[in-house]
Order: C-alpha cells, then structure tokens, then sequence
C-alpha cells in the first residue's frame, strides 16, 4: 500500500527542558505539538506524562488531563501512552495510566518486550511483568504498542502472539536501532527483525539520537513506517548544531513520503489496520476529575 503511519513520540521520559527548550512537558504543550503534528500527518501519538517539576510521571490523573486536551485538539488520533520501566521499575505503578476508562481511556499502551542496556542505564522487562502488562492491556481493550530493541525482543513478539497474549487485529510494534547494546542501524539487521516478526505486523523504524533519520529512510525504503520526534532526537542534523522540534522533524518526514509518492495513514485507516474502537469522544473541559 502506499501510506505509512507516522507515529510522533513527542517527549520521553529522559530529556529536559535544558536539552531542548522545545521539548513539550506541560499537558498544554504536550496538546499543542500533538495539534501541530497530526495536521502535518502523524496518526499516532507516543505520550509521556511529566510532573509540575518536569520529571518523568506515571500519575493517572495527569495522563487524564494530557489525554482530554489532547483528544480535544486531535480528533481521531491514536492515543499511546508508556508504561515503561526504565524509570519507574513498580509494575503497579506502570499499568496506573491503563486504568483511566470511557474516553480518556488511551488507545494503546507502549511496552518493550524484553530488557536492555542504554548509554548509561539498564531497562528491566522480565517475562512475567511483560505477561502482566499484557494481560491488563487486554482486560482493559487497549492494544500493544510493542518497542523492539534487537533479535530476542522481535523473536519475542512472536512467541506472545503464538500464545495468544498480543490482541488486535495484527500487532504494531517499532523498532528502535542505534542503542548502545542492542541492534546497530544497518539494512541487514533492520531486514532480519522484520523477518523475526509475526508474518502479518505493523511495524515503524527509527533510531536513537543520529541514528533517528538514517533509521526512518531506511525504514521507508524497506516498506515500513516511522516513529519520529524529540523522544528520540533533539537536533536536525548530525553536527548538533540546529535543535530540533516535533513539528521540523514531522515535516521531515512527510518530505521523503511526497519525494516516494507516498502519504500518511489517516487515524481512521490506521484504527482499521490494527483493530482498534472508534476514538473517543472529546471532553467538556480537560484537567476536569
């Protein structure tokens, strides 16, 4: 087919305001870049909640501010948020976002299916608490967004689907090269992951820091879609000289698909693709209890 999803992950839970004034951290900043990238095309938003100082939050209700001021801005848009360990390692912690219902309940949930070194810090996922975030996903309705590292993590989300643990109509997962310790860029390796993965799955490419766009062109040319935004690069080019904001980096993006006579997938196509409800109605006023 020719549309790709663009899925913008707008702020992780690493990078500060010192590293890039444009990160998004407010629930308003965070609404307004969501607004910004999906009128550029992105039908996916990867969300990280931060707290009044900036650091890294699994606090529900700040999830349900940032999710009904950004259903509010962005209509259909696929909702994601984190339930990632790296900073918070208490699993009950980590499904707390999962249990927000009606329409601030997200779509999906991102969950890395194994662990991992960074630069300079270990990112645990043992099986059982991958199996129970898994399982209060589907209790909930709320789909996968399933972040792969390397071989054993692709080979993984096989094995969950044989299982029957991945619901949907296909799985989605991203693919994340370039990490100090995991899978390098390079087509050969993105090739064998894909070839790793279920026969029938979504999946999107991008890398960390200068690997980010290298990652998403050789993504594109190999038939996939993108993850792209300040998560995972805060700067346009590879001398670190011109920072970064999501809507650049979007832009970016949306370049090469009109270069390859390609468009984006609408939030629509990309709730049929992957099984996912309708999206949920906006909010009479966010931050409301």
């Amino acid at each position: 087919m020719n549309r790709v999803i663009i899925n913008a992950a707008l702020t992780g839970c690493v990078h500060r305001k010192s590293d890039c004034p444009a990160l998004p951290v407010t629930p308003a900043e965070i609404a307004e870049d969501a607004r910004r990238v999906t009128a550029l095309g992105a039908a996916m938003l990867h969300l990280h909640a931060r707290d009044k100082h900036g650091e890294p939050t699994s606090d529900k209700k700040v999830y349900r501010e940032i999710i009904r001021r950004v259903r509010d801005a962005c209509g259909e848009a696929v909702i994601v948020v984190t339930t990632s360990g790296r900073k918070q390692p208490d699993i009950s912690r980590r499904v707390e976002v999962l249990n927000l219902d009606g329409s601030d309940r997200p779509d999906m949930g991102s969950l890395t299916v194994g662990s991992l070194n960074f630069k300079d810090q270990a990112s645990v996922n043992s099986p059982r608490d991958i199996e129970a975030i898994l399982g209060a996903m589907a209790e909930r309705g709320i789909l996968p967004e399933l972040e792969v590292f390397d071989t054993g993590m692709a080979n993984s989300v096989s094995h969950y689907q044989r299982k029957g643990k991945l619901p949907g109509r296909i799985p989605y997962v991203n693919l994340l090269l370039g990490s100090p310790g995991t899978m390098p860029l390079s087509a050969r390796g993105l090739l064998l992951l894909t070839e790793l993965l279920p026969e029938e799955t979504a999946w999107a490419v991008s890398g960390i820091g200068r690997f980010a766009f290298p990652a998403q062109r050789l993504g594109l040319a190999l038939g996939g879609g993108v993850r792209v935004g300040l998560e995972d690069s805060l700067f346009m080019d590879l001398e670190k000289k011109i920072p970064a904001d999501n809507p650049r980096l979007v832009e970016r993006v949306r370049r090469l698909l009109d270069a390859m006579e390609l468009r984006p997938a609408t939030p629509a196509e990309v709730r049929a693709d992957l099984g996912l409800r309708p999206a949920g109605r906006k909010t009479e006023k966010a931050g409301e209890e």
